[in-house]
């Protein structure tokens, strides 16, 4: 396949990259409430709260582990249903309500920490709840800036899918380019697998904006169904963002 760019005047060209941190990535996703048929809000749960608490505490101790340079746990506020590609040829679809993201010091760790037994105790614990759970083992490809895991601060973790994915990844520079205008984002780091995975690659970002600011900056910017969507349907990519705040 080649990019096919639909209504590119509504775009805004290439976006502001930097070099991509050097970090390795272990990335937990995982349902264990996620939304209904109803309202994109992951169902109040016992079990995931006694979840969250507990990977706090074992985020804790992974941290000072040789090759580790953070663990931050997330749980889900908007998880919205797939669409579009993703809804009807994703291999799985992305309905996650909790996450833990590990960073490694480089990618070449990633094998070490995870073979760590603090990062297995982390992820039996997730697999003891949880009805769905995906590892991606990962690097940086792509940064708009890496994202600032302090305190506050509403996260993205953006799961694409894709026929093509050298299209998909061509088209996440244009999609990245209107998002900057579109919402004032200043970071973004492009998380590719090390190895054949489900997703193509999972975006991770952050506003320091209230929910329904993102949300409005978003769907009511005309070039969000005029150029986002439609150039997502046309090079037959698919992406299921979650929206996410600190556990």
């Amino acid at each position: 396949m080649e990019l096919k760019l639909i209504n590119a005047g509504a775009g805004h060209g290439a976006p502001r990259l930097v070099a991509p941190p050097p970090f390795g990535y272990l990335l937990v996703s995982a349902a264990v409430a996620p939304p209904g048929a109803g309202p994109p809000f992951p169902r109040r749960s016992r079990r995931r709260q006694a979840l969250l608490d507990e990977l706090r505490v074992l985020a804790g101790e992974l941290e000072p582990v040789e090759g580790v340079e953070r663990v931050t746990v997330y749980r889900a506020v908007v998880v919205p249903p797939p669409q579009g590609f993703a809804r009807d040829y994703a291999p799985r679809h992305a309905r996650y309500d909790v996450a833990v993201l590990v960073e490694a010091r480089s990618p070449e760790l990633v094998g070490t920490v995870e073979a760590a037994e603090p990062f297995r105790r982390l992820l039996d614990a997730v697999r003891t709840v949880a009805r769905d759970v995906h590892v991606l083992r990962g690097r940086c490809m792509k940064s708009l800036g890496d994202v600032d895991k302090g305190p506050g601060g509403l996260f993205l973790l953006n799961y694409f899918v894709a026929e093509d994915p050298e299209v998909a990844l061509a088209l996440w520079e244009h999609l990245a380019a209107w998002y900057q205008w579109a919402t004032g984002l200043d970071n973004s780091t492009l998380l590719a697998p090390l190895e054949p995975d489900d997703f193509v690659f999972v975006n991770h970002a952050r506003w320091d904006r209230a929910l329904p600011r993102v949300a409005l900056d978003q769907v009511l910017r005309p070039g969000f169904r005029s150029f986002v969507l439609p150039n997502l349907l046309v090079n037959r990519t698919g992406a299921m963002p979650v929206l996410l705040r600190h556990a």
